[in-house]
């Protein structure tokens, strides 16, 4: 994190100083407003969290104290302890991992978060030798995150709502294949990194089953006409969220616990995570607002359509990549990316559909890494981002591929 943060300053300070010196002193001070205006969002963005955070530490509480979270590890630790064999010195930790991955697969995005948080710091207890430096399994844990398969994207749908999409939901097959390939490109490359075997037998049975369910799913939705498709997409994930809870408050019962003081004792510590998180995101977001502002996105852009036109092939995708170049950056971002490229070319237009399917494909790396390793006090990441932007980079490349095949 020491060289990506000061050099993203660096590099957005010597870009604003360059325009200067050329006669444009505007990028100067919109660089220097994006500072403070990033340090706001990100106090914002913090206090925001504590809600979701309190509630969702909370409901964990309860299934913690009740076992259930211990009933579902055991069911899917042979699997976990297979991609991340630090886990069996943490057994604690498998939970929480479990439960955050299958958040993530459901596109529960604000449940997910506070999970993940849990995860991160019930690994960080077997981490006591080197507390600064993340482990294999947390990196494991970061890029899975990072590239998770998701499900249900209903934001992704109910921005194309919004925008007038003739079929919001048209673009969930090319959206699945592109974030499926990114998380298994991701377990690929980090498990190689690792020494890690996938030559095995649960491993492979369970990425074939995946691979299957896939397919069936994807041909379901795309015979579902569009109303449909969205009703089903989003009534599957908050019954899944509602049913969650149920699970929760019900197993405290079961346990003979006080379920609403077990929750407030969750919650508590809930609050002060979201506290703790404030000065990681200050310093990520605002390296990331300058950079912006400085225009480098802009300038990589005017690179990429001129070598794509040298080369002679279709540079339709080019107006849809600010969307793949903030991804990893900043999930607002992004989703403003998302929206000006549909205003811009039209929401089912072939860059309006790419951009809402790159939307969708994978997470937010530098985020994630920042909130994840900011909880645990890690500052020496290691693999940990170049893996995760490798994962990044083989969905979005498969989001393009997909949105031609689908809509090219």
């Amino acid at each position: 994190m020491n060289g990506l943060f000061g050099g993203f300053l660096l590099l957005a300070i010597a870009v604003a100083l360059g325009f200067t010196l050329a006669g444009d002193a505007s990028v100067s001070n919109n660089v220097s407003r994006a500072m403070f205006d990033s340090a706001d969002l990100a106090v914002q963005v913090s206090l925001g969290l504590v809600g979701v955070l309190t509630l969702w530490s909370g409901f964990f509480r309860l299934a913690e104290r009740s076992a259930l979270t211990d009933r579902v590890a055991r069911k899917l630790a042979p699997l976990l302890t297979r991609l991340m064999p630090e886990l069996v010195r943490t057994p604690s930790a498998i939970a929480p991992v479990t439960m955050n991955l299958s958040a993530n697969v459901l596109g529960l995005d604000n449940a997910a978060t506070p999970l993940g948080l849990k995860a991160m710091e019930a690994m960080q207890a077997g981490n006591s030798a080197t507390p600064d430096r993340a482990t294999d399994a947390q990196i494991m844990f970061l890029v899975m995150n990072t590239s998770s398969v998701t499900l249900l994207p209903v934001t992704v749908f109910m921005y194309r709502a919004q925008q007038g999409a003739a079929n919001p939901a048209d673009i969930y097959a090319p959206m699945l294949i592109a974030t499926t390939v990114s998380t298994f490109f991701g377990i690929w490359l980090t498990a190689k990194v690792q020494g890690i075997s996938l030559r095995n037998p649960l491993i492979l049975g369970v990425a074939g089953i995946w691979l299957t369910l896939l397919t069936a799913l994807v041909v379901a939705v795309t015979m579902m006409s569009a109303s449909n498709a969205a009703a089903f997409s989003s009534a599957l994930g908050s019954g899944v969220l509602l049913a969650a809870v149920a699970t929760f408050v019900i197993a405290g019962w079961r346990a003979g616990l006080d379920v609403y003081q077990t929750f407030i004792e969750g919650a508590q510590e809930g609050f002060n995570t979201a506290i703790r998180l404030i000065p990681y995101l200050v310093a990520m977001l605002v390296a990331i607002g300058m950079l912006r502002a400085a225009g480098v996105l802009d300038l990589l852009l005017d690179g990429v359509r001129v070598a794509v036109a040298y080369t002679g092939l279709d540079s339709r995708f080019v107006d849809a990549l600010p969307v793949a170049l903030m991804k990893p950056l900043s999930g607002s971002g992004a989703r403003a990316m998302m929206l000006e490229v549909m205003n811009t070319h039209g929401v089912d237009s072939l860059a309006g559909r790419m951009a809402a399917v790159m939307q969708g494909s994978t997470e937010t790396t530098l985020y994630v890494l920042a909130v994840y390793f900011g909880s645990a006090g890690i500052t020496h990441i290691r693999h940990a981002l170049w893996c995760g932007l490798a994962a990044d980079v083989a969905g979005l490349i498969t989001a393009i591929l997909a949105t031609y095949l689908f809509f090219g």
